[in-house]
């Protein structure tokens, strides 16, 4: 194992937590509810908000079309914890407890050498914010949400949670109810940022929930690429991650969402992520999970606008005693809309993939293109890969794709890669690595460098 490698697996398996400001007792009730909202000093509108959504949670059951969530007691989850009260636009002035984890990530280095700016999360609070000046000039706005919260209350108030509505299920609900920090995003008219911006989300706690709120405008033909990183550690005890994602891609803009989330073992990802997509706009997600006992993530592009477009690249990697239950949504509402779906699953060590999407295409979407592909890598005989597509074709014009492959690595592929020289487990490697080449190109060099990392990680004891 390198260097590198094993910083990063201690990242995965070893806490390191700063002592809490705040930290909120286990369980949720009203009064939680309201400490949070109070703490925040929100309006009284955003307090009746997270009241609703609390009741809607109360009501709603947990899923049970999916995983198996049965395990997981929300009861011995920790909604809320603060480590600090003070919000850095310099790295030395983090506290050192915090900023220690944040530099073993290499956040500051990413700063400085392809970011056009950063923000940190440190369980349920920002640490972190900065926008280089010239963007600022520009009049992007890149703010933490509970700050955007309280500068831009009417744009908050238009768009939150009405791409993601609280009723959706019972995480969304959840999510509405006890929310904290995130991001809040604005490109103007015409600005094109040509430098990535990110967001990294830490969850040090045991038994910790981190519920960032992830609120993103980019307004007509405007362009910008965001991502967002994630990471928890393990304590063996159950934590949950059920963030939301709202963005909002107006006419004629073009929008990039990329994420590369580590979660430990300990973790079930319940994330909700949607985009609504205008006139001639174009979306696209691309994604790389890792880690977690569960995952239910399927990002959705709402297409609302003549000619809008969405591309959905990802990758889930199920290791031993994980499902990853990923894949993708779009929506056709309107004439002339396409999209394209790429999906990619590795399963090792009896770990269990699952591609489950949904193309819905309208009977007013007139000549609609789709098409979507699913490829299923399987390292061993115990692990499992299963598709469930669904399509609802509800307009005869449409012209619709599907292809799914699942298979293993050959033996006449390793033999020859042997015969060139290499050892059976750099062989292996490359085969993988060449299996996510289309996911890994989309992302910035030093993430794509990253994620191959954590696959090389997530391959350890396949040889043998």
């Amino acid at each position: 194992m390198s260097k590198n490698q094993s910083t990063t697996k201690k990242l995965w398996e070893k806490a390191d937590p700063a002592p809490y400001m705040k930290q909120s007792r286990c369980g949720l009730d009203k009064e939680l509810v309201r400490e949070i909202s109070q703490n925040k000093n929100e309006p009284e509108w955003m307090l009746q908000r997270r009241l609703d959504s609390l009741e809607l949670f109360n009501n709603l059951p947990i899923p049970n079309w999916g995983p198996d969530l049965s395990k997981l007691d929300l009861s011995h989850i920790t909604y809320f914890a603060q480590a600090s009260d003070q919000q850095a636009d310099k790295w030395e002035d983090v506290p050192k407890d915090i900023k220690n984890t944040f530099d073993k990530l290499g956040i500051p280095k990413a700063e400085q050498e392809v970011l056009a700016g950063v923000g940190a999360q440190y369980e349920s609070t920002v640490i972190y914010h900065n926008l280089k000046e010239q963007f600022k000039k520009q009049g992007v706005i890149f703010e933490d949400m509970d700050l955007a919260l309280q500068k831009y209350p009417e744009l908050v108030k238009e768009h939150f949670m009405k791409a993601v509505p609280a009723h959706l299920h019972k995480f969304t609900a959840l999510h509405g109810a006890v929310w904290s920090g995130g991001t809040f995003l604005y490109i103007p008219k015409g600005v094109n940022i040509d430098l990535p911006l990110q967001a990294y989300f830490r969850m040090n706690a045991k038994g910790m929930g981190q519920f960032e709120h992830t609120l993103i405008i980019v307004e007509d033909q405007a362009q910008a690429h965001y991502i967002e990183g994630c990471s928890a550690p393990r304590y063996g005890v159950d934590s949950l991650h059920a963030g939301c994602v709202e963005i909002y891609v107006k006419p004629n803009a073009r929008f990039r969402y990329s994420s590369v989330e580590s979660w430990s073992k300990d973790a079930y990802n319940l994330n909700t992520k949607r985009a609504l997509v205008e006139e001639n706009a174009h979306m696209e997600w691309v994604g790389g999970n890792f880690g977690s006992n569960v995952t239910m993530l399927y990002p959705c592009s709402i297409l609302k606008g003549r000619g809008a477009s969405a591309d959905h690249l990802g990758l889930a990697f199920a290791n031993a005693g994980q499902f990853q239950d990923t894949g993708a949504k779009v929506v056709h509402l309107a004439p002339e809309t396409s999209s394209k779906v790429v999906m990619k699953s590795i399963s090792k060590g009896g770990g269990v993939s699952l591609y489950r999407g949904l193309i819905d295409i309208r009977n007013k979407a007139d000549n609609v293109s789709t098409s979507v592909n699913c490829d299923a890598l399987l390292l061993d005989d115990q692990s499992r890969s299963d598709t469930i597509p669904v399509m609802k074709i509800n307009n005869v014009s449409a012209t619709v794709a599907h292809e799914a492959t699942a298979g293993k690595i050959s033996s006449e592929d390793l033999f020859y890669l042997q015969s060139r020289g290499l050892s059976e487990e750099e062989a292996m490697n490359m085969i993988v690595n060449g299996f996510i080449e289309p996911i890994t190109r989309e992302l910035p060099l030093e993430y794509a460098v990253e994620m191959n990392r954590m696959i090389e990680l997530e391959m350890e004891g396949s040889v043998g």
